[in-house]
């Protein structure tokens, strides 16, 4: 009798370890012992920079409609929607870095900012075949911001979010959120740069992960949520369900010594 009130004693404190704390779950905790106000700071945004295979989606635009009519792409995914139709009708960045417009012909883009590839247009157009009075306007964006997303979240794979700017906290309510058995401390961003991969571990639940330059992310930034210890313990997400899996534990163990003792 004593022997099985140890045993149970043992199975209750394991559970309280085994569990998830609430301390895991919640995102964007000040951890300072001293509680004071959290200095508001500025996080400077780094423009990317394109990549082989980024898809653009680039429009021409004057006065008179009719005279960039041949510049810009007849629309042959307009039976498809989003980022599919994007795919069809945009220019794609070639293994040699450039892309081809009607007229224009190839144009180096790998390495400019949307902003720089917009001028470098502007500037071929006016020099080659538009006086300035035609008030020529050039749009250039991303044809969608996609990132990809894996482990413990709700929706995994390949995602497209139509907007300039994505953080982890965007990306990974866009995903479903992290399940209860995904590590938010470990979150691993793993990103393309022209001179390599870099990968990086932030944690989620502490507030100044806001000032990292992964918390913003960038196009094609790969995000891995690992599991959690307790997981690969499966002794259960929550006290209640770590104390059943113990006390399962203990019977069997109990009835095995019975048997054998008889």
């Amino acid at each position: 009798m004593n022997k099985s009130l140890r045993l149970l004693l043992l199975g209750i404190s394991l559970s309280f370890t085994s569990c998830i704390s609430i301390k895991d779950l919640v995102y964007l905790q000040d951890k300072n012992e001293i509680k004071t106000p959290a200095p508001i700071t500025e996080v400077m945004l780094k423009p990317y920079h394109l990549q082989v295979n980024d898809v653009l989606s680039i429009t021409i635009k004057a006065d008179d409609a009719k005279l960039t009519t041949i510049f810009n792409p007849t629309n042959k995914g307009e039976t498809e929607n989003g980022a599919s139709a994007l795919y069809f009708s945009g220019y794609t960045i070639d293994d040699h870095g450039n892309i081809r417009i009607p007229v224009l012909g190839e144009i180096s883009a790998i390495g400019s900012t949307v902003d720089e590839l917009r001028i470098k247009i502007e500037k071929q157009l006016l020099d080659e075949y538009f006086k300035k009075e035609a008030n020529i306007f050039v749009i250039v964006k991303l044809s969608g911001f996609k990132y990809t997303i894996n482990g413990e979240v709700g929706s995994v794979g390949t995602k497209f979010l139509f907007q300039d700017h994505v953080n982890i906290m965007e990306a990974i309510a866009n995903s479903g959120d992290i399940a209860i058995t995904g590590d938010r401390k470990n979150v691993t961003i793993i990103r393309q740069l022209p001179t390599g991969t870099e990968m990086h571990d932030i944690d989620l639940t502490d507030i100044n992960v806001m000032q990292s330059p992964y918390y913003h992310l960038q196009p094609n930034d790969y995000i891995y949520v690992k599991p959690l210890k307790q997981k690969t313990w499966g002794t259960g997400k929550t006290g209640i369900e770590s104390l059943s899996t113990i006390i399962t534990l203990i019977s069997l163990v109990t009835t095995a010594l019975v048997l054998l003792t008889l």
